[in-house]
């Protein structure tokens, strides 16, 4: 037995507030363990200027409308606020739902939405993770009780910074997207409690290797880490089935195929085919599978990928 978890992130763009509380209400209920939002202010698939909602506002107000899924950023994005403004939106969202709050983050990377709106991107995907890596150290003390100032040179000015109240939670865990190897691995194995990645199993094999050197260099046990695995699945009883409602979503969120034929986190088929996708990476670690679903939010997906495939795979 695998005892896989599975959470859903459900796309903040081409969709209502109502269509969004409905599917949030539905992951509830089925039993997810995770409903996650993004953290953009445009659209990031076809046309970025599509109708899209803020990804904190969502959380909170999904907290109120849902029980017992962890509710986090997949990821949030670390340009858009100051450290300490992260850690008070991830505590109220912990006490608004109970102790269920995650902190998710990374470095950004779609410049569009930062031009358009005078946020400043940085020199490069490098400073960006530079700002990243010294954030998080940041947030991680201040969900912890502790009082900090930033370090001497750095990208943040925070002077005896101490947040009242503490979350709920004893640790609020902090996931962390992304695989660059140099830099973003290093800050996972030194801070973060969860893990978000996504590629093919040769490319995630070679990355798990990297994270444990990280780790190894500063002292971390990786088991401490919970590897997440991003997909985006349709399924249907047949894959040509599941193809036609993924390419109808692509078309809804004006999203040309051209764009995403070769994305290889798209996942369209059965129960079975999807199943055994899935185990080898879960063999290779990722006990957590994270589901990405487009607006119009398909609910056959929703049940089958719980009720279906997670039977399938937890038997190995």
């Amino acid at each position: 037995m695998t005892d896989l978890k599975l959470g859903i992130l459900l796309w903040g763009q081409a969709a209502t507030w109502p269509e969004m509380l409905d599917a949030a209400r539905r992951v509830d209920g089925l039993g997810y363990e995770h409903l996650w939002a993004w953290d953009h202010i445009n659209a990031i698939f076809g046309e970025w200027d599509q109708p899209i909602l803020e990804g904190w506002g969502l959380l909170d107000a999904w907290a109120m409308a849902t029980t017992r899924t962890r509710l986090g950023l997949l990821v949030g994005a670390n340009t858009f606020r100051n450290p300490g403004i992260q850690a008070k939106s991830a505590t109220t969202l912990d006490h608004i739902s109970g102790g269920r709050a995650i902190l998710g983050i990374g470095g950004a990377w779609f410049e569009t939405e930062h031009t358009a709106h005078g946020i400043e991107f940085g020199s490069g995907f490098g400073q960006r993770l530079d700002w990243l890596d010294e954030s998080v150290a940041l947030i991680r003390g201040l969900l912890d009780g502790e009082v900090v100032t930033s370090p001497a040179g750095g990208r943040y000015a925070m002077s005896g910074a101490h947040q009242l109240p503490l979350p709920l939670q004893r640790r609020l865990p902090i996931m962390i997207g992304g695989s660059g190897e140099r830099k973003t691995l290093r800050t996972v194995a030194r801070y973060a409690d969860m893990w978000n990645a996504m590629g093919t199993v040769e490319q995630l094999a070679h990355k798990v290797d990297v994270l444990r050197q990280h780790c190894a260099d500063v002292g971390r046990d990786p088991a401490e880490i919970e590897f997440t695995l991003g997909v985006k699945v349709t399924i249907r009883d047949s894959a040509a089935e599941a193809e036609r409602v993924w390419k109808a979503a692509m078309e809804h969120n004006r999203t040309p195929m051209a764009r995403v034929a070769d994305d290889v986190t798209f996942w369209n088929g059965t129960p079975e085919q999807l199943a055994d996708r899935l185990l080898p990476y879960v063999n290779l670690g990722f006990r957590t599978v994270i589901s990405e679903q487009p607006a119009p939010y398909d609910v056959e997906t929703l049940e089958r990928f719980i009720g279906q495939v997670k039977p399938l795979v937890d038997r190995g």
